[in-house]
């Protein structure tokens, strides 16, 4: 099993040693020392007090839901989100994740820019066309990769609204997803650049995750979201089983791609 989804953070010495200044909220490098396992392990702290208020989220509800979205991916057997707990760390409450170590050309395989000339390419969806700082036509395309796809039916689980490139990480052979914080929200919200399934049919596989996920997290949930919140979350479940197959983006919606893509 990768590192990122074994690792034990529910003990030791939390110190800051970094900072990710890209984020939009305070996100923070960290070692977790003297653990459980005798060993260092590398973290992302995202304390609740470094949240930027969102008009359509609840206050200080972020780090929560980056601790939900990784109890469904646990529950459900999806494996995609590294291990994530919430702790009381050096600024205060917040979520604590399991840092994962990227495989920088693993990154290309999956989301990548390119210019349009270079499509058709097999074996890619295109997610997003536009126009380069010198005006060139480009594509933003993304892999047609069996944990890509279901990355794709645990964010239409959860309802995503930000799945950019930058939140999808290769390393060691596994695909994960990162920055869940805007997710779980009781509208649709589904933003994402993995539309290249939408219509298609799940596999008895994802089926079984989505099923899983509905039977086994709600516990945990509900430690974490509004009740009204995980009742969504129940309600999207059935209706992915119901439909049995990926969501489509509402048409003329430009909402249902995030922006920047990654």
């Amino acid at each position: 099993m990768h590192p990122a989804l074994s690792a034990r953070l529910d003990s030791g010495e939390l110190e800051i040693t970094g900072r990710l200044l890209q984020a939009s909220n305070v996100t923070l490098l960290t070692t977790l020392s003297a653990t459980a396992e005798g060993r260092a392990i590398e973290c992302v702290y995202k304390p609740i007090k470094g949240e930027r208020p969102l008009w359509d989220f609840p206050d200080g509800t972020l780090a929560l839901r980056e601790v939900a979205a990784y109890e469904v991916s646990r529950a459900g057997g999806f494996d995609l989100v590294p291990v994530t707990v919430l702790v009381d760390g050096p600024l205060g409450p917040g979520s604590l994740q399991a840092w994962v170590d990227v495989d920088e050309e693993g990154a290309d395989d999956l989301v990548d820019l390119v210019p349009l000339t270079a499509l058709p390419r097999e074996g890619w969806f295109v997610a997003v066309e536009g126009f380069g700082v010198d005006d060139t036509p480009i594509a933003v395309v993304h892999a047609d990769h069996d944990r890509l796809r279901l990355m794709a039916a645990f964010d239409a689980l959860i309802n995503n609204a930000d799945r950019k490139g930058g939140h999808i990480l290769a390393s060691g052979g596994s695909v994960f997803g990162v920055d869940h914080g805007i997710c779980f929200h009781t509208e649709p919200k589904l933003r994402t650049l993995l539309w290249g399934w939408a219509g298609q049919e799940f596999t008895a596989a994802e089926r079984a995750c989505i099923e899983r996920a509905a039977a086994e997290a709600p516990p945990a949930l509900r430690k974490l979201l509004a009740e009204e919140e995980v009742e969504a979350f129940l309600d999207r479940a059935a209706r992915l089983l119901r439909t049995g197959r990926f969501p489509s983006p509402h048409r003329n919606d430009h909402r249902t791609v995030p922006w920047p893509p990654f």
